[in-house]
């Protein structure tokens, strides 16, 4: 089974999918990997450490591609990639189905098998393999980096013959992965934290980290399956939203990080909440790759709202390359060994395999997942 690795053509991305460490594991299985060359160039890395951890040789992207048994990628192929494809292969990736499905008819209509990275379950088992969880974790950690760097004060309280300097006050929605790590690294800066989320379980947590938890009744919530909050209704939202107002106005820097599974992240933080924010503040929108929670963030860039600075950036875990390319390389290595049969050598579908019944898009000419259907 001939596994390719190509790097990807946006000009922004700073991740690699698969790292020589993760060669090396998949080639103890007995796999046979080739690269594009310079794969690894954004971050330093040869392609001689690829072909010593195992890779057999490089391959020009199409040439690659054409040849392949299982394409290992970052991001979604481009159409005319899709047509490169030979039938039948199997290709592992981000495929960004929700916000664009034509890829996976595509897929489909050239009977290649896909799975994607962002229907992983949330499970136990599948938790090695979480890529979307992964990358979120890194982008709590990134979002508060950025607010600590444009804010006009100190984070941690500090005590000086001058007298005493007053911690900031952080605000974090969501607590999610996202949020969790978010409220974690600013707690590690010496900032006073408190966090919203609309799931009851989320409470325990926020406190477990040192936070305050902030109480909203909004009648009844909750969580999917996989662990992911429920769209509220507008009545809670408008709700939400009036009983998030003193907080906001109260904080020096917000940060967000709510978001539903499969749809438009909720708006959450209104212009109105922002502009009562104390001058210099910091928002931070972490969930703008699906929309943003909040409504006068300009997505992709850093706005002056008033005298309010808004960052609503995408992809906040380009940030830190290293170790986003890391945990990414090590879910890929982790979902191939698990489907490995090391006597055929060759990645097996099963289709009743739990991990697969959610994240498997594409098979045998069609869309499977229940999903897009």
């Amino acid at each position: 089974m001939q596994i390719y690795v190509p790097g990807e053509d946006d000009s922004e991305e700073t991740r690699v999918p698969l790292l020589p460490e993760t060669v090396r594991q998949l080639s103890g299985l007995g796999c046979e990997i080739s690269v594009e060359p310079g794969l690894g160039a954004a971050l330093g890395v040869s392609d001689s450490a690829y072909m010593e951890a195992g890779a057999g040789a490089t391959r020009p992207r199409e040439e690659g591609l054409k040849s392949a048994d299982l394409v290992l990628r970052l991001n979604k192929p481009s159409p005319g990639e899709v047509d490169i494809l030979k039938p039948g292969c199997l290709h592992i990736s981000f495929l960004d189905p929700f916000t664009d499905a034509s890829v996976l008819r595509l897929l489909a209509e050239k009977s290649v098998d896909a799975i994607a990275m962002e229907l992983m379950p949330r499970t136990t088992l599948a938790q090695k393999m979480d890529a979307l969880s992964s990358q979120a974790n890194l982008a709590g950690y990134v979002a508060v980096i950025l607010a600590a760097e444009r804010l006009p004060r100190l984070f941690p309280m500090m005590m000086t013959p001058a007298g005493t300097l007053q911690p900031a006050r952080v605000l974090v929605v969501g607590a999610g992965v996202a949020g969790l790590q978010a409220i974690a690294t600013a707690r590690r800066l010496g900032a006073r934290v408190q966090a919203y989320d609309t799931r009851p379980t989320a409470a325990e947590q926020v406190r477990s980290l040192g936070a305050r938890f902030v109480e909203i009744k909004l009648g009844e919530t909750g969580q999917t399956e996989q662990g992911y909050a429920k769209a509220l209704t507008d009545q809670q939202i408008e709700s939400q939203r009036q009983a998030l107002q003193k907080h906001c106005a109260d904080a020096d820097v917000v940060i967000t990080t709510a978001q539903v599974f499969g749809k438009k992240a909720p708006v959450i933080v209104t212009e109105e909440m922002v502009r009562g924010m104390k001058a210099g503040s910091v928002v931070v929108d972490a969930a703008a790759d699906t929309g943003g929670n909040v409504a006068c963030a300009a997505i992709g860039q850093e706005t002056m709202v008033g005298s309010v600075r808004v960052l609503a950036f995408r992809n906040l875990s380009r940030r830190v390359p290293v170790h986003a390319s890391q945990v990414y390389s090590n879910n890929l290595g982790n979902l191939v060994e698990h489907f490995w049969d090391k006597e055929r050598k060759e990645f097996v579908l099963k289709r009743e395999d739990e991990i697969l019944r959610g994240a498997l898009a594409t098979q045998g000419g069609r869309i499977v997942n229940p999903l897009f259907v």
